[in-house]
């Protein structure tokens, strides 16, 4: 079993967070303070992310390596030895699709997904695949530099524009440790690879997600799931669910609206009377 690195702030309904590839907990970080005033928040790093130490060999029958379904089997279990069932669940991106299959596993009383993959089509996939794998390299060849380039305003502009809308606004120390863990994951690249095995979602495998409040996300400035035609996708495979449009933000937008994310995290998780505006 995979013991995980995690936060635990609060009190209330417990809310698990998770992090997209190649983050870790912290990318929550603007929002922590006022959703633990709510929530009981665990905020994790995956397996092979973070400080959480790499997946265990799988066993016969599971999904692909780094695959939504093996990593929703590991938080599961990793739940599972914190006594926490059926938390209220939040993620960002791969995060966000690991939310999905477990509130289609039933798993989860309620999800909020922050840009989650699996709605795309080929290219945007793809496309996914290359901006993050990009980013990834960058961090690696960069790595003796990172802390003179983050110490600048134009540095973590240049670095974290594909991920943020407003990196002026980025505190160097949180930069620089988002870029250490995204060079730093090995889980990274058999996650990414994973993404190839990850077919767009249906209305047929949706589950219990039509039967729990689900809140689905999008900034409109996202660089790596562009959102016009995933959400998009997104509406027609979860007619029922709150699809919200986060004018302005990024791929994680916690930075660049802290205070709309955490109110859509408050609110997603309390029920929703429905869809919200169209995107």
């Amino acid at each position: 079993m995979t013991e995980l690195s995690y936060v635990r702030r609060g009190y209330g309904p417990p809310l698990v967070l998770i992090h997209g590839i190649g983050s870790h907990w912290r990318v929550w970080s603007p929002i922590l303070g006022e959703v633990s005033r709510h929530r009981d928040v665990i905020a994790l790093d995956l397996p092979g992310f973070g400080d959480s130490p790499p997946w265990p060999d799988l066993p016969p029958g599971g999904g692909p390596p780094g695959s939504v379904t093996h990593l929703a089997d590991l938080v599961t279990a990793f739940l599972d030895r914190l006594g926490v069932r059926t938390p209220e669940v939040a993620g960002s991106s791969l995060g966000g699709g690991i939310a999905l299959e477990l509130g289609r596993r039933g798993l989860a009383r309620t999800v909020t997904a922050f840009a989650p993959v699996g709605f795309w089509n080929r290219s945007g996939r793809r496309w996914c695949q290359a901006v993050v794998g990009a980013a990834r390299t960058g961090a690696v060849r960069l790595g003796p530099a990172l802390p003179q380039i983050m110490a600048s305003r134009a540095g973590r502009a240049a670095f974290c524009s594909v991920f943020y809308a407003h990196p002026g606004r980025l505190h160097a120390a949180d930069c620089l440790a988002a870029a250490r863990a995204l060079a730093g994951a090995p889980g990274f690249a058999e996650a990414r690879r994973a993404f190839a095995h990850l077919r767009p979602w249906t209305y047929a495998r949706t589950g219990d997600l039509t039967r729990i409040p689900v809140t689905i996300a999008w900034g409109t400035r996202d660089a790596v799931l562009p959102h016009r035609s995933q959400a998009r996708r997104a509406r027609v495979v979860l007619p029922t669910a709150r699809h919200v449009r986060l004018p302005g933000c990024g791929h994680l937008p916690f930075a660049d609206d802290p205070s709309r994310c955490a109110e859509l995290l408050l609110a997603g998780t309390s029920g929703h009377p429905g869809p919200d505006h169209p995107q």
